[in-house]
C-alpha cells in the first residue's frame, strides 16, 4: 500500500466509530433508565416512555431495548448503576431526579443523558449551559419554575382558609430550591412552617409520627421522586390523622389525598420518550433544548374531604381537571 493511501485510510479510520454508531441497526440500540425507585412504580412509566419513543404514524420501534437500572429507594447506589449502564454501551440515559442526573453526570460526558428533574435549577445545577442551548451531554424535561410549590401552598389556604402552620415534607436529596420557596411564600401568608425530612421510604412512616407531635393543621408534600413512589402509602397515612395535603403529584390525591396539582407524570415520561427519540436519530444533545411539562392536572378528591371534614369551595371544584366524587 503506497503511503499516502495508507494515511489517507488512517485518517478515515477515526470516523468508524461515529459511522457505524449512525448505522447500527435498530435492534442494537439501547436506552438505559437510571430511577433512584422501585419497578412496581418505573413498570408503568416504560410503557410511556415506548410511547414515546414510537414514530408518528404510530409504528412501534420494537427494536429499542430499554435497561432498568432501579435504586430501590437508596440513592447512594445511583452512581455505581450509572457506571453499569456506561458499561453496557447505551445509546442514551433517562435519569429521573436530581440524584440520577448527578450520577449520570459524573458518569459519563459522551453518552446523551435525558433527564426528568421537577426539582432543581439546571442551569444553577451545571447541568446545562442554557435552556435553549444545554451546551453539554445533558437535555430533559425540567419544571424550572420554583414558585410552583408556592402555588401548592396557596391552593391548599384557599382550600382550608383556617390554616394557620401547615408541615412540609421534604426529600433532601432534591435540594433546597422548593423548600426556600414555600418557606417565603409562607411567610407572606403568615403561616407557621415546620419541615419534616424524608430521605428513604421508611422515613415517609417516621415523618407522619412525628407530625403527630407537632399543631399544623396541613401539609404540603414538596415534589419527590420518593413521594412519587409512594402514592397509597402516603394518602392513607394522611387520611388517618385527618390532614388536608396537597401534593405536586396528582396520583395521590387518587390514592385519597385531598388535591393534587402538578405535571402529568405518564405524560411527562412520554415527552421524555420523544426526546430521546431525536437523540436516537441524530439529533445534538448539545443543541436540544431543555423543556418543561406540557400537561398540568388539578385533582380535588371530595371523598377524602367528606371523611377529614373538610368542605372544598366551589371555585377549587370548578378549576379541577378531576374530582372524585
Amino acid at each position: 500500500m503506497k503511503r499516502r493511501e495508507f494515511i489517507t485510510l488512517l485518517g478515515g479510520a477515526a470516523a468508524w466509530p461515529l459511522a457505524a454508531r449512525a448505522q447500527q441497526p435498530a435492534s442494537s440500540r439501547k436506552i438505559g433508565l437510571l430511577h433512584p425507585g422501585e419497578s412496581t412504580v418505573v413498570s408503568t412509566r416504560i410503557v410511556a416512555i415506548r410511547e414515546g419513543l414510537n414514530a408518528p404514524d404510530n409504528n412501534r420501534d420494537s427494536g429499542i431495548e430499554i435497561i432498568m437500572r432501579l435504586a430501590d429507594g437508596d440513592i447512594s447506589r445511583l452512581p455505581a448503576l450509572a457506571t453499569d449502564l456506561v458499561n453496557n454501551h447505551v445509546d442514551a440515559i433517562v435519569a429521573a431526579a436530581p440524584a440520577a442526573v448527578q450520577a449520570a453526570a459524573h458518569a459519563t460526558t459522551s453518552i446523551p443523558v435525558i433527564a426528568i428533574d421537577l426539582e432543581s435549577d439546571p442551569v444553577a445545577n451545571g447541568f446545562v449551559a442554557s435552556l435553549a442551548r444545554p451546551g453539554r451531554n445533558i437535555t430533559g424535561v425540567f419544571l424550572d419554575f420554583p414558585d410552583f410549590s408556592a402555588k401548592c401552598l396557596q391552593l391548599l389556604i384557599e382550600s382550608v382558609p383556617t390554616l394557620s402552620g401547615i408541615g412540609l415534607l421534604w426529600d433532601p436529596s432534591t435540594g433546597t430550591l422548593q423548600l426556600k420557596s414555600v418557606e417565603a411564600a409562607a411567610q407572606g401568608f403568615g403561616i407557621t412552617v415546620q419541615v419534616f425530612e424524608a430521605r428513604r421510604a421508611a422515613d415517609i412512616a417516621e415523618a407522619f409520627y412525628t407530625l403527630d407531635r407537632s399543631r399544623i393543621q396541613g401539609l404540603l408534600l414538596l415534589s419527590s421522586p420518593l413521594i412519587a413512589g409512594n402514592p397509597q402509602l402516603v394518602a392513607d397515612l394522611t387520611i388517618r390523622r385527618n390532614l388536608p395535603t396537597i401534593s405536586l403529584f396528582p396520583d395521590i390525591a387518587r390514592a385519597g389525598g385531598l388535591l393534587g396539582y402538578g405535571p402529568d407524570i405518564q405524560n411527562l415520561y412520554r415527552q421524555i420518550g420523544v426526546m430521546a427519540r431525536k437523540v436516537l436519530q441524530g439529533a445534538k444533545v448539545t443543541e436540544l433544548p431543555v423543556e418543561r411539562p406540557t400537561r398540568f392536572q388539578l385533582v380535588a378528591n371530595l371523598q377524602t374531604a367528606r371523611l377529614i371534614g373538610i368542605t372544598l369551595p366551589p371555585a377549587i371544584l370548578l378549576r379541577a381537571d378531576e374530582v372524585i366524587e
